[in-house]
């Protein structure tokens, strides 16, 4: 039951720190304590959501998120909204992604 409960606090987050980072980044609101919140709800993602078995396609999605948001950042940079936006989003996936990637290599290292 305890793991029940646990995954179920993991899917919240996810879903609420991408919309939570939407929402942020469309409204401009960008500062330390939002970030640092979106970053908390990464590694809660990471730690809760993402099971052994979903690791590798959350990774290549991870991955391809991060590379796509990072980059597309300077082409978006004329476009605060959208700017603003990736730039949240990259302070939930890189945490989760980060944390997601270091269970998957303890999980191939013990097999």
């Amino acid at each position: 039951m305890a793991a029940k409960s646990m995954n179920t606090v993991g899917r919240w987050a996810f879903l609420i720190g991408v919309l939570l980072a939407i929402i942020l980044g469309a409204l401009g609101i960008v500062n330390s304590t939002w970030m640092s919140a979106l970053i908390l709800i990464g590694l809660i993602v990471g730690f809760l959501n993402i099971s052994e078995r979903e690791s590798s396609p959350f990774l290549l999605a991870g991955v391809s998120l991060i590379i796509a948001s990072a980059l597309g950042k300077d082409v978006m940079s004329g476009l605060p909204v959208l700017y603003n936006i990736l730039q949240t989003l990259l302070a939930v996936f890189v945490p989760s992604t980060i944390v997601v990637a270091i269970k998957h290599v303890f999980s191939l290292a013990r097999n």
